[in-house]
Parts: C-alpha cells; structure tokens; sequence
C-alpha cells in the first residue's frame, strides 16, 4: 500500500509488511525512494490502520532526521 509521507514536502511509495510473531505483530514499513525501512512491534488488539499509522510516523520521523 502507498502513501505519502511529508516533512520534505515530497511525496514517495512507502510500502508496509505485515508479520505475525505469536501474539504480536511486526510491522515494516519501508519508503520506496530510498528504500528506508523502519519496523515496529504491536500488539494483535491493534487495528491495521493504527499499526500503519504508528510506522508511518517513525518512518517520516527518520526520514525528516536525514
């Protein structure tokens, strides 16, 4: 799935992968331009949409920090 992410004020693919570790699930999400990965760890009681959001938001704060 693609979105946007700001800071720059560009706008890339950022693509997320989605893992099941027993009751946990792992989440990547990785930017298309510079092929930048973060992941983060969530509980299953998550909802999709709340997990994309929290990886979104590491992804951007790492990539603002470049």
């Amino acid at each position: 799935m693609g979105l946007g992410h700001g800071g720059t004020g560009s706008s890339s693919e950022v693509f997320f992968e989605f893992t099941q570790l027993g009751q946990q699930m792992r989440v990547a999400a990785i930017d298309a331009a510079t092929a930048t990965e973060v992941v983060i760890i969530a509980p299953l009681t998550a909802s999709r949409l709340q997990m994309q959001n929290v990886a979104l938001a590491k992804l951007r704060r790492k990539l603002d920090a470049k």
